[in-house]
């Protein structure tokens, strides 16, 4: 985890950005992260 600033709150797994609330305007649920999350086998 890595902290931002400026109201910034991005996820990112893997190195891939799976939510942005700049982009979104708002804060993830949790769902919505955990349904963008990968799935590994």
């Amino acid at each position: 985890m890595i902290e931002g600033d400026k109201g910034v709150f991005d996820v990112v797994v893997d190195g891939d950005l799976i939510w942005s609330k700049h982009e979104t305007g708002r804060f993830p649920e949790l769902d919505e992260i955990l349904s963008r999350l990968p799935v590994h086998a």
